[in-house]
């Protein structure tokens, strides 16, 4: 908060000050002390101008955060969109596109999970991109590889059903694990912990830190719905509600 006060004060008095305003390094030590008492006084005795600049400055900031955004999606938009690799599910042509970062540890991914399952079924016309993005350890690493490999080899419909698997897996993810999903899912089992530690498995993940890096995804899930960034967790509701006013700028 007290970064804000100051940035905030910096912010109030360089919008209050008149074009002639006077260099404040050329006032002698009397001067600059007499300044600054008034300023104090000033802010003593309306507060409220103090809130007003916080606003004004938060406002900015959250001006230029977007503006950042939107210049990262246009400049990384075949890689967050595009990618070549990623899985493609819901409906492959839908008006609307929202790829989501996550990791199969993370406990706001498992519960966003059934929110985005209903969105993609009762709306019919999303485009779902999943970026593979393990960021909670040993385990998230190795349920990433698995699901990366088994999609390479059996395909997306495999990895489809093994990615609502493990999004509903609530104990550790190790190799005793995986042996038991690949018998449920009748997969190869060798070839797949074959398959895991392949360069182009690794290569994968990481381009997906890479662009997260450069997108400043620090957590999952994350969301980006066409030009909107989700950071966190949402309800279905919330991300309804988001496609909507997408579609209304379209139309």
């Amino acid at each position: 908060m007290l970064r804000k006060i100051l940035a905030a004060t910096a912010t109030f008095w360089a919008l209050a000050a008149p074009v002639s305003a006077f260099d404040i390094d050329q006032m002698t030590d009397n001067e600059r002390a007499i300044f600054r008492s008034e300023i104090r006084d000033y802010l003593l005795e309306n507060p409220e101008v103090l809130m007003e600049a916080i606003q004004v400055l938060e406002q900015r900031q959250a001006d230029q955060a977007a503006e950042q955004e939107q210049m990262l999606l246009s400049q990384y938009h075949d890689d967050i969109f595009n990618d070549g690799f990623s899985f493609v599910g819901g409906n492959p042509d839908g008006d609307v596109t929202m790829v989501e970062f996550l990791d199969y540890r993370c406990g706001y991914c498992k519960r966003a999970h059934p929110a985005v399952a209903e969105l993609l079924t009762s709306d019919g016309n999303i485009r779902y991109i999943i970026k593979e993005f393990p960021i909670l350890g040993e385990g998230s690493v190795l349920a990433a590889r698995y699901a990366i490999a088994a999609k390479m080899l059996s395909g997306d419909a495999v990895y489809e059903e093994l990615h609502d698997k493990l999004m509903l897996w609530n104990g550790d993810v190790n190799e005793a694990a995986l042996a038991r999903l690949s018998r449920g899912l009748d997969l190869d089992h060798d070839a797949v912990i074959a398959k895991m530690n392949d360069d182009d498995v690794t290569e994968i993940i990481q381009k997906n830190r890479a662009l997260g890096s450069t997108l400043s995804i620090q957590g999952t899930p994350t969301f980006i719905i066409d030009d909107v960034f989700v950071r966190g967790f949402a309800e279905a509701d919330q991300m309804r509600n988001i496609i909507r006013l997408i579609r209304e700028e379209q139309s």
